[in-house]
Parts: C-alpha cells; structure tokens; sequence
C-alpha cells in the first residue's frame, strides 16, 4: 500500500531546507539549522530503509529508530 509517505516526507525536508536558508547567518542560528535539517533528512532516510523490511515487527524497529537519536531543541 503507497501512502504518498516517503514524497511527503521528501517535500517536507526541501520546505526545512528552503527556511533553513532564509535564518539568518549568525552562529546560533547556524547550529539551530543542521541540526533541523539533520532530523528532517533522516527521517525521510529511516523511512526509506524501513520499506526493505522483512516483517511487520522489522518495519515498526526501523520506523522507530529516530527516536532513539532526538535531542531536545
């Protein structure tokens, strides 16, 4: 079943991407941003890799590793 999720996703980090580039250039700001597209382009990342998984339970592990690498902002 295609849920549009991995576009979806894809579109999200290019619209992270696209406001990253309008903050502006101070250092605070800098590390705000990388680490904003970090989160943003590994989540599409996860998601992709989860779609190779063997198994329902395989999947949901792989879907959830993000949570394992989230700082708080």
């Amino acid at each position: 079943m295609d849920t549009g999720l991995g576009k979806r996703l894809f579109d999200f980090a290019v619209n992270i991407i696209k406001f990253c580039r309008k903050l502006p250039s101070g250092k605070e700001y800098q590390i705000i941003s990388n680490q904003l597209i970090k989160s943003t382009t590994s989540s599409g990342a996860n998601y992709e890799e989860a779609q190779g998984a063997i198994s329902k339970p395989d999947f949901f592990n792989k879907i959830n590793e993000p949570d394992l690498t989230r700082l708080p902002l």
